[in-house]
């Protein structure tokens, strides 16, 4: 029996594990992967106390953070795959692929997300090589360049809005003639001067030679084709929780991110807590996914103090 099982080898499972190994919790620690979403980045510029760093390297550093610990308190299970969870009131159960099982008396999930990938002509191809699926992380490499945005949701508006700060022109692409994002952020953004949108466009491919050049795009309404000259594609067309092994077993939302508390990080049951891209939280990304982490690992550790 653990005191603690963490599923999740990016920057909020790599948080957890620390701190819980520093509070001396007996802890079993679950990864399939190291990093997160953010090891496909060439240069990440917003990791905190660090000005540059490639995602590969930061997936290095978590690891090499987190086996620094590894001994009496800390058990590191990888790769491994959650495969289910199984809530009881004193206790909760963990399998994995393998068919190897554990038991904790508090679970903290932190088994990240995944991008809705672009799938048409030139999207894989031109991968970190001008299409990106990271404002946050690979914006400032295009500064004073002219950039589309793929998505009508508030993710895409607000990558719009990230790249208004130092991009050429924005131009967004909307499948439809109505955005999915709230009024008041589209307003905000489209009076921008440097920003535009294209409704009713379906992006067909993705052009360039070494990098991206431009992106071809069909009018849904009328078929017609055309081109648009950019240095970088960056695709907000949504988030796949990583978070399909659950099955049942906690409260989701439609798009099954975990409900949690957010002063808390709990869960819908008292012994499991979620943390970073997984969860319902208002935003994602790495630095807000390792705090979440750590507040819900110092909620976790007073809560097994109180039992």
């Amino acid at each position: 029996m653990y005191d603690l099982a963490i599923v999740g080898g990016g920057p909020a499972g790599a948080a957890a594990a620390v701190y819980a190994a520093r509070k001396r919790l007996k802890t079993i620690f679950i990864t399939d992967e190291w990093g997160g979403q953010s090891t496909v980045s060439t240069e990440i510029q917003n990791w905190i106390g660090t000005p540059a760093i490639s995602g590969a390297e930061l997936a290095a550093n978590l690891r090499k953070h987190v086996e620094s610990y590894a001994g009496d308190s800390l058990s590191i299970i990888a790769p491994a795959r959650a495969a289910s969870l199984a809530p009881k009131e004193d206790s909760v159960g963990i399998a994995l692929a393998d068919g190897t099982t554990y038991e904790a008396k508090a679970v903290l999930i932190a088994a990240g997300a995944r991008r809705r990938k672009l799938e048409i002509p030139g999207a894989a191809q031109f991968d970190q090589k001008g299409l990106t699926y990271c404002a946050s992380c690979d914006g400032p490499l295009f500064a004073d360049k002219d950039v589309a945005v793929i998505g009508g949701g508030n993710a895409a508006f607000e990558t719009a809005a990230q790249l208004l700060a130092y991009c050429k022109t924005v131009t967004l692409f909307n499948r439809t003639e109505t955005f999915r994002a709230d009024e008041i952020t589209v307003r905000a953004v489209l009076a921008h001067p440097n920003m535009r949108v294209i409704k009713n466009a379906e992006p067909t491919a993705i052009l360039g030679s070494q990098f991206v050049e431009g992106v071809r795009w069909k009018d849904t309404q009328t078929g017609k084709e055309d081109t648009l000259p950019v240095a970088g594609v960056f695709v907000e067309i949504g988030l796949l929780p990583n978070t399909e092994w659950l099955g049942n077993a906690l409260g989701m939302n439609q798009i099954k991110q975990i409900k949690i508390d957010p002063r808390t990080g709990r869960t819908s049951h008292p012994r499991v807590w979620a943390a970073g891209d997984c969860t319902d939280s208002l935003y994602h990304q790495n630095n807000i996914a390792a705090g979440d982490a750590v507040r819900a690992l110092e909620d976790i550790y007073m809560t097994l103090h109180r039992a």
